[in-house]
Formats: structure tokens, sequence, C-alpha cells
């Protein structure tokens, strides 16, 4: 068996190019801002200790890894 990863963070999955936590209610991929905001928050509770910026620019370098947003002005105007 297959094992896919979501191409947005990477979560495994079942089927598809997306997991349930990076899609709307009709299964589209969320917006990036709606995705990014959401990664960051995400990271900061993982790590209580890191500040906004510091896990804003880790969300930004891991999200320029992923497929679905290797290619997002927000992400590539980093480099």
């Amino acid at each position: 068996m297959t094992t896919l990863t979501c191409e947005s963070c990477s979560m495994p999955i079942g089927t598809g190019r997306y997991c349930v936590h990076c899609t709307d209610a009709e299964g589209n991929l969320q917006g990036f801002e709606e995705r990014f905001a959401a990664m960051t928050t995400w990271r900061l509770e993982r790590e209580p200790g890191l500040d906004r910026e510091a896990a804003e620019a880790e969300t930004l370098a891991w999200m320029a890894t992923m497929p679905a947003w290797a290619d997002h002005p927000a992400v590539t105007r980093r480099s």
C-alpha cells in the first residue's frame, strides 16, 4: 500500500492531493493566507517559546518545500 502525502502540508493521506486540514468544505485547497495562518498557529502551539516572527519564517520556509505553495508569490519573494 502506498501512502500519499498532502501537497500542502505533507500530512499522510489515503487519496487525493490535499488533506482535510488544507481543504475547504468542497475539497478545494484553502487560500494561501488561511493555510499560512493555520500552519503558523500550529507551529506556535508545538513550540510555545517560539516567537511569532520566527514561526512565520519557519512556516514560509516549510511551505516553499510543498508542491502546492512552491510557486506562490509570498513564498518565492523570500528567496
